[in-house]
């Protein structure tokens, strides 16, 4: 469920594209391949993860995710995962927050003795340390309004308590607010996120 583009730099970074639709054709799919080929140009090496192409289901109890077994996609994911530098997620705000295909991924990838040692407490055992991460997010309304008045609620829950809760920081962010616009300048945003995955940023 990976793609690889191959590259001779020294950062490995991990794109998730987390737009529920497979069939593609959406902004979120566009801003992973410039991200993708702006790494690439610069030599980096990407992986491509796609949770809409993975099977997985929901996690159903708390004995299923601490002991329960995960599915081949899922175990992939962790090794692209384990063995990356930076991690890059790109997913569409849907009801305020990430769509419930990507919260199930991160659900059943986050497990215990993977993302996080639950014998050393609640504030140890990150076991994802020395990873950092760009969020992109694309909303319908504008961003600046996403932060006034959700307060980056959904964006914070993330932060802290998925990326943060495992090790991985920093995490910086990038809102794309207004993509419905008659107005909206899509290839700014294409090339904004182009010159980020040449950083390796």
């Amino acid at each position: 469920m990976a793609q690889r583009l191959t590259g001779d730099g020294a950062m490995r970074i991990v794109i998730i594209e987390g737009h529920p639709d497979a069939a593609g054709g959406h902004l979120c799919g566009a801003l992973a391949e410039a991200y993708a080929q702006g790494a690439a140009d610069a030599g980096h090496a990407v992986t491509r993860l796609s949770p809409a192409m993975m099977r997985f289901g929901f996690l159903q109890s708390q004995a299923e995710q601490e002991k329960g077994l995960p599915e081949d996609d899922i175990r992939a994911a962790q090794a692209d995962i384990a063995a990356c530098d930076h991690l890059v997620l790109i997913y569409p705000l849907w009801l305020g927050g990430m769509p419930a295909r990507l919260k199930a991924f991160w659900e059943q990838l986050a497990r215990p003795g993977f993302a996080y040692d639950p014998s050393k407490g609640p504030f140890g055992g990150k076991l994802l340390e020395g990873r950092s991460a760009r969020v992109i997010v694309t909303m319908g309304m504008p961003s600046w309004w996403f932060r006034l008045a959700y307060r980056s609620a959904s964006l914070t829950a993330l932060r802290i308590g998925i990326l943060h809760f495992v090790g991985i920081r920093p995490v910086r962010a990038t809102l794309i607010g207004q993509v419905a616009a008659p107005d909206f300048n899509a290839e700014h945003w294409l090339e904004t996120v182009h010159r980020l995955g040449r950083g390796g940023r």
